[in-house]
């Protein structure tokens, strides 16, 4: 992940489902099922962690040395020499994968993703083709952390996931001329390493820095992998669009015709930062919220202490989110995003950072699932949510997060209202059951 660009991977108004082929996209993508599962789970743990953990600074990104492939002059503050020897210190030796699965089920989170190998090139698998592991003989530690992290997650009921990246600054391979065509050969075969040596992993995510399907022969690879584990998701990084579109340290809008994933991290920076400023409670579950109101999922990053532990404060903050989706994770899980698109979707705040929310008319949006629709108003514009016209009749109506609400049908629309009173501080959730399948195409402000 680059912490530097905030919104580095655009969402695509693709019209074709992930999962068509053409001539210009050879990859088939993944069974429509197995897109639908992961839609499903909605919330995800990312973690990014490795040696540089000691130093506290960001994963990669703070490595001397040259990026070849980069446009960029300048390089990290650590020394590419310390940098790159870091791992011959690193004994995280309070690593417990139980634990963090544990946490993770504890936030909520139904899937996890592990930064196998970063763009420095460090491996926490045990690779047959480099020496640069945790496994490796000058490594103090000598265990397979992806070993024991996917097997915690079989054993803890999460599902397991790759964060793998093709850009490596180590490898001497890597983008250096007639060369690189054996680089493309050793990332191959890590990645058929990892997808056959860790039991099933349910997704993938790469992370190739806009690089072209070219540099790393992607159709080859994508069929590689298919053939593998045939209902693996993998993202849009490896220059084919694949199943899914990743937008980085933002939300994306409401788009429901191809999926999409917001990854993003809970304080400032992925990997480890001493004394981090975490982002306030508000501001994740709206991440979360908005996420599957614009029908995307939310992978949340944490980056543990060099010794293996998540800090505390993380850890709470995590646990927070899972009280909350403890009491209305109904709205949450297993939903699609609409039908009703809050109208000033795009007016966000100029220069905004973070999870910042729209301004103007917006109010927030709705899921739905069944014969139910949940709205989730995020804000109050005015004292009244006024939306569209449906064909269903609303039959029942309450609010999950308490109180009461006044909801008034009529051929024109939906007025919707709840007393300042029963407003919950971070998301009113009023849930409409209607006298029919809420399965139906999204209503946008005209």
């Amino acid at each position: 992940m680059n912490r530097r660009t905030f919104c580095s991977i655009p969402l695509a108004a693709a019209a074709m489902p992930a999962w068509a082929q053409t001539a210009a996209n050879p990859d088939p993508g993944a069974p429509k099922r197995a897109l639908e599962h992961w839609k499903d789970l909605r919330f995800g743990m990312f973690v990014h962690w490795g040696p540089v953990s000691i130093v506290g600074t960001e994963i990669s990104w703070s490595r001397g040395g040259e990026r070849r492939g980069r446009p960029e002059t300048r390089t990290g503050n650590v020394p590419v020499e310390v940098y790159d020897n870091l791992y011959r210190m690193f004994d995280p030796v309070k690593f417990d994968p139980d634990q963090w699965v544990q946490l993770a089920r504890d936030a909520g989170m139904k899937y996890l993703v592990f930064t196998t190998k970063h763009h420095d090139g460090f491996c926490e698998f045990d690779s047959k083709l480099t020496d640069y592991k945790i496994t490796s003989a000058l490594s103090p530690y000598r265990k397979d952390i992806v070993r024991m992290l996917s097997d915690a997650c079989r054993r803890g009921g999460i599902e397991w996931g790759v964060y793998y990246s093709q850009p490596d600054w180590h490898h001497p391979d890597y983008r250096n001329g007639a060369a690189h065509a054996r680089y493309i050969e050793y990332l191959h075969g890590q990645v058929r390493e990892l997808l056959t040596n860790y039991g099933k992993v349910h997704m993938w995510f790469f992370d190739g820095l806009g690089g072209k399907a070219a540099d790393w022969d992607a159709p080859r690879l994508l069929a590689t992998m298919r053939s593998l584990q045939p209902d693996l998701i993998i993202n849009n990084r490896a220059g084919l669009p694949a199943d899914n579109d990743t937008p980085e340290q933002r939300i994306g809008m409401f788009q429901d015709q191809r999926p999409w994933e917001t990854c993003a991290t809970v304080g400032t920076q992925w990997s480890y930062k001493p004394d981090d400023t975490l982002r306030p409670i508000e501001e994740c579950l709206h991440g979360l919220v908005c996420c599957a109101i614009g029908d995307g999922n939310f992978l949340f990053n944490v980056g543990p202490r060099p010794d293996g532990l998540i800090e505390p404060s993380h850890a709470a903050r995590l646990r927070e989110m899972g009280e909350f989706l403890a009491k209305y994770g109904e709205s949450i899980y297993a939903t699609r995003g609409g039908p009703f698109v809050a109208p000033d979707e795009k007016k966000r705040p100029a220069n905004a950072r973070g999870f910042a929310l729209a301004e103007g008319n917006w109010w927030g949006g709705s899921t739905r699932k069944g014969s139910t629709i949940y709205l989730h108003i995020l804000r109050w514009p005015s004292d009244e949510i006024a939306l569209p016209a449906i064909s269903r009749k609303v039959v029942r109506h309450s609010v999950l997060t308490g109180g009461s609400a006044s909801v008034k049908q009529s051929a024109g629309g939906i007025a919707v209202s709840v007393a300042a009173a029963h407003r919950h501080a971070i998301d009113t959730i009023v849930k409409l059951e209607l006298d029919g399948p809420a399965d139906m195409p999204a209503i946008r402000p005209a």
